[in-house]
């Protein structure tokens, strides 16, 4: 299985140049604690942190690399605060492309030491992912470098990276082939830049229009405190995002520019979703919970849909036996700092082998 399977959903790639590493067909699982209780009829967790490199972006990453490898490209120049990085560095090993990556200030070591490991070119820019200025300035360099002969740039972004984002639409199809679960009526989606919670959106559009589906369910696009672009203005009924100083220390979630911040907010809007922010604080807990209730090992990142349908529920949005999907984008071991955050008070003594008890 891998998202070649609706290979004619997504952008056309000719069968000799596809790659995959075994993307997608990600677990669906039903919440044994969360939701039972705060009241929601029926939860579940869409486990994007089981793909090949720990994150959703292995879909974009694949359909992107063998894109270009059709298209004879030798080197790809992508940004990323981690997870996409991760996954063109394992796409590009395979397709054995050269990637250079200009990461944000604040890329978590994991993620970097993964990137690395499969042998991608890599600097850090200072101020990038946190001050919008020098976001948005980074980007254009990079588009500027991107079309030089023989380059590519690659952003997990409809603005940047089109094709590459219609491979992360196979999250809707397969939540709509899922066996036994039936209408969704509420996704809750993180967003960044706001692409995937996009590509959610347009993979349901996609089944509607041609059929398959009576309706979409309402997408949400929920955001930290500190990194308010897309859902603040969503909820307030504005038509367009805004730039901001990002604040928030999840990390793969410090996109202050709005790149794809427009048309989110009129795909939700349309669908009947709306914005929701949640603080550090509440994302750092509700990844613990989904540790020690659920058995699900996600990054901070991955924890921000999960709280944010929490706080909607608490705010009386969604019904007693509406079916709610979050989508947990990636693993925890992404960042070693928020595990350490989270297990601060726990210890591992050495002890001898009669004290065992």
């Amino acid at each position: 299985m891998s998202v070649w399977r609706f290979a004619e959903r997504i952008a056309p790639v000719s069968d000799a140049a596809r790659i995959t590493l075994g993307e997608g067909n990600t677990p669906l699982v039903e919440s044994v604690a969360i939701g039972p209780q705060v009241g929601i009829g029926r939860l579940l967790f869409k486990l994007e942190c089981g793909n090949p490199s720990g994150s959703y972006k292995d879909r974009f990453a694949v359909v992107a690399v063998s894109a270009l490898r059709a298209a004879g490209t030798p080197r790809i120049v992508a940004t990323s605060s981690g997870n996409t990085g991760s996954a063109l560095a394992a796409a590009c090993a395979r397709a054995g492309i050269r990637l250079d990556i200009a990461l944000v200030e604040t890329a978590p070591a994991g993620k970097v030491l993964q990137m690395m490991a499969h042998g991608a070119r890599l600097c850090r820019v200072r101020g990038f992912g946190l001050d919008a200025e020098i976001t948005r300035n980074t980007f254009a360099r990079l588009a500027e470098i991107g079309r030089k002969p023989g380059n590519s740039l690659e952003i997990s972004g409809y603005y940047y990276s089109p094709v590459g984002m219609s491979g992360v639409e196979t999250i809707s199809h397969e939540l709509a082939a899922a066996d036994g679960l039936g209408p969704i009526d509420h996704i809750f989606v993180e967003a960044g830049g706001g692409g995937l919670t996009l590509a959610v959106a347009r993979g349901f559009a996609w089944l509607i229009a041609h059929g398959c589906l009576p309706r979409s369910p309402a997408i949400h696009c929920v955001q930290p405190e500190g990194n308010d672009t897309i859902a603040g203005p969503l909820r307030a009924g504005d038509q367009r995002a805004r730039e901001v100083v990002c604040t928030t220390a999840i990390s793969g979630l410090q996109v202050p520019s709005v790149v794809d911040g427009d048309a989110v907010i009129a795909a939700c809007r349309g669908s009947g979703g709306t914005g929701h922010t949640i603080s550090d604080e509440a994302t750092w807990l509700m990844q613990k919970r989904l540790a020690r209730e659920e058995g699900i090992f996600a990054e901070p990142a991955g924890a921000v849909g999960v709280a944010g349908a929490v706080a909607a529920a608490a705010r009386g949005e969604i019904g007693p036996r509406d079916t709610v999907v979050c989508i947990v984008t990636g693993a925890g071991f992404k960042d070693i700092a928020a595990l350490e955050r989270m297990t601060v008070a726990d210890t591992c003594p050495i002890i001898e082998w009669g004290d065992l008890a």
